[in-house]
């Protein structure tokens, strides 16, 4: 029996493949961070829109695997020092958990809602429509 090239294995192995986030089985590559089968789609992306429509975009800018990738911590992205250190509360719970992720944390940490400086309403960093600066964080209404 002929042994089957690289090629040819690899070929193989994107036919039964399929991605991670949203199962499709055409045109994926390994992510970077993590090695797991994901949409070869970044290039699908229109600078500015801030579509979520590109597995492999979503995946190494909105989680905890693909930051820890990224930035070039050493280790475990789940047990990071680092990572915990470097992104507030909020959104280091978000990038743990969402939709993104292969593997989500578990037991996130607790965290108090963010809230407007100006009139006290509830901001959801992960959503945007909000600004910072040095008073802190305002809602899209207070925004003037």
């Amino acid at each position: 029996m002929a042994k089957k090239t690289k090629k040819q294995q690899v070929k193989k192995l994107r036919d039964v493949a399929k991605c991670g986030l949203c199962g499709k089985t055409g045109n994926l590559i390994r992510t970077e961070c993590c090695g797991q089968w994901i949409c070869d789609d970044e290039d699908q992306y229109v600078v500015f829109s801030y579509a979520r429509n590109s597995c492999s975009r979503n995946h190494s800018r909105f989680t905890l695997c693909g930051y820890h990738y990224n930035e070039g911590h050493s280790g475990d992205w789940k047990t990071c020092q680092k990572c915990r250190n470097d992104i507030e509360t909020e959104m280091y719970v978000y990038y743990g958990t969402n939709e993104y992720n292969f593997e989500k944390l578990e037991n996130p940490p607790d965290y108090e809602p963010t809230r407007c400086s100006k009139c006290g309403a509830v901001i959801v960093l992960s959503k945007g429509g909000y600004s910072h600066g040095r008073d802190g964080y305002r809602c899209g209404k207070c925004i003037v």
